[in-house]
């Protein structure tokens, strides 16, 4: 795979919900790519930060199974809607992972949800629905999160997570940075590609995908 890949900030699309899709930039031609480059037909596909669920329709429209966890209700429903198979849609806490009885995750592909360092009070775990936030808490909840996770990779399976460097009011939080930091911690990170928009998104510095595999057991 190319270290930096063009993408075009993809338009509006009418089936797709507002209050669903809102500063979200993670295109259908993104998450083809990866599919292509890492799995086959069959493959169990992951997502535990479903969002509006364009993992999942991907991957269901290129003969994946697709499994994905939302925390929101309403966007469980959402992307229910818009999968052929709505069971593939959990309503669910990621850092509970271990309740939901995972079958073996060949791929996963996800975003989860973004918090700057400082002036940032809403949990972005909780959906941002409560003020506890604390962005090293948030980190290491993140980071257990992909531990529980690698319990259930096979050996082939790439954990592909989009995630940017932020910046507000002047101040930028290095948030690719520190999440592949956190994450080398639980799995072996592999790359990171470069997401070279065609027009210039003004509260990221840049965007990444970041590559990472399962650790060996005889290596940790």
């Amino acid at each position: 795979m190319r270290p930096v890949l063009p993408l075009h900030v993809p338009p509006p699309r009418p089936e797709l919900a507002d209050e669903f899709t809102d500063g979200e930039c993670y295109p259908e031609a993104l998450v083809e790519c990866f599919l292509a480059e890492y799995t086959r037909p069959g493959d169990v596909v992951f997502d535990p930060f479903a969002g509006s669920g364009t993992t999942l329709v991907v991957a269901e429209r290129m003969g994946r199974r697709p499994l994905g966890l939302e925390i929101d209700p309403d966007r469980v429903d959402f992307v229910a809607g818009r999968l052929a198979d709505p069971t593939a849609i959990r309503l669910g806490d990621a850092r509970r992972l271990d309740e939901y009885g995972l079958p073996p995750v060949d791929f996963v592909m996800t975003s989860p949800p973004y918090m700057t360092r400082l002036n940032h009070p809403e949990n972005p775990l909780t959906g941002y629905a409560t003020r506890d936030g604390d962005y090293e808490r948030y980190l290491e909840e993140l980071t257990d999160i992909f531990r529980r996770l690698g319990r259930h990779l096979t050996a082939k399976a790439r954990v592909v997570v989009n995630v940017a460097n932020l910046t507000y009011n002047d101040t930028v939080t290095p948030l690719a940075f520190d999440v592949a930091r956190s994450l080398s911690t639980v799995l072996r990170f592999e790359r990171e590609i470069v997401l070279d928009w065609d027009r210039t998104i003004d509260w990221i510095t840049n965007d990444y995908c970041l590559v990472f595999s399962t650790i060996p057991a005889g290596a940790r």
